[in-house]
């Protein structure tokens, strides 16, 4: 079912509790929220975006409601804030509606007034910054010995763990990874003219040691061309010519477990900035082969305004006893 609000302008004058109109346009929200997820570049957020969505609609239809606007927006909004929701995940389940919006409206099929008012609707102020998660360079290697390479699926699995933690690579980046991206320049490995966030290209410079292991994986798999990463079923046989960002995100996860270490795909991209910053690389540099527009989210994945190793309290000498203890002669 869906809101008739939201589905015809005639629906406008309609609440939710028309049960009957509701039943009859329902197909109607499924081709709106089509509109507004075609309406999105990344295949990435049309997922997020989906899934978004279809809360609103389980939420919406729970009970009559009043059509669909700014104020069903905001009574949203406060519903799965009191549900627990972070204030990140709130702001991209406005962004979804804010989306929905604005194709209704630029079909006919919402009111621009009504449209102008959700959109501009804001998410929630986030104070500060969460302190992001990365590996130290034992942990890494960790990490990257725990497939093991005594079978065909290890092999693929420490390649992609290498390509996440040596290039910096997103888990949809790595999913989308050709043989032909792969190239020789100036004497060394490429990724060279991969396309990122938002259809930006960039080239990648590839380590002799994380191309040691893409070269061993492909030649086991027998691979010289398409998709570098293919789906393997349990007997470890190839089953697919490619590979979805979300067996990339398990590789991460089920490998770090057994590490002992709890981390997803992105913590291993922040892992390459944080070891090759460490290891003397320039910001600019890590910049271009992460492929962010801007200097300033680099320095934010790299922590350099906070210098947690030479922290302001360890400057702090104080001769002070712990409670309950002698205090050294």
């Amino acid at each position: 079912m869906m809101p008739v609000a939201v589905a015809t302008a005639e629906g406008l004058a309609y609440g939710a509790a028309d049960v009957n109109l509701l039943a009859r346009r329902g197909d109607a929200w499924e081709q709106l929220k089509r509109l507004a997820l075609e309406a999105v570049p990344s295949q990435s957020s049309r997922r997020v975006y989906s899934t978004c969505l279809d809360h609103f609609a389980a939420w919406y239809f729970a009970e009559p409601r009043l059509p669909f606007g700014k104020s069903i927006v905001q009574q949203y909004r406060t519903a799965i804030e009191r549900e627990g929701y972070a204030p990140a995940t709130v702001a991209i389940h406005l962004a979804a509606l804010r989306k929905l919006a604005e194709e209704a409206a630029d079909e006919g099929l919402l009111d621009v007034q009504v449209a102008a008012s959700v959109c501009r609707l804001r998410g929630p102020r986030r104070l500060g910054r969460r302190l992001g998660k990365w590996l130290g360079v034992e942990e890494a290697e960790a990490l990257i010995c725990a497939p093991g390479a005594d079978t065909l699926k290890g092999l693929r699995d420490q390649a992609i763990l290498c390509v996440a933690i040596g290039c910096g690579l997103r888990r949809s980046e790595v999913a989308a990874l050709v043989v032909d991206h792969l190239q020789i320049r100036d004497g060394r490995w490429l990724i060279a003219d991969i396309v990122g966030k938002h259809g930006r290209i960039r080239t990648v410079p590839v380590p002799a040691w994380v191309m040691d292991h893409i070269q061993r994986w492909l030649d086991r798999a027998d691979i010289s061309s398409g998709r570098v990463f293919r789906a393997m079923n349990k007997a470890f046989q190839i089953t697919g010519a490619s590979l979805t960002p979300q067996a990339v995100y398990e590789v991460a996860r089920t490998y770090g477990y057994r590490a002992g270490l709890r981390v997803a795909p992105h913590d291993l991209r922040r892992t390459f900035a944080k070891l090759a910053y460490s290891g003397g690389a320039a910001v600019d540099q890590i910049q271009y082969s992460l492929g962010h527009a801007s200097l300033t989210t680099t320095e934010l994945y790299l922590g350099i305004r906070q210098d947690l190793r030479h922290a302001p309290g360890d400057r702090i000498q104080l001769k002070v006893a712990p409670t309950g203890a002698k205090a050294d002669k």
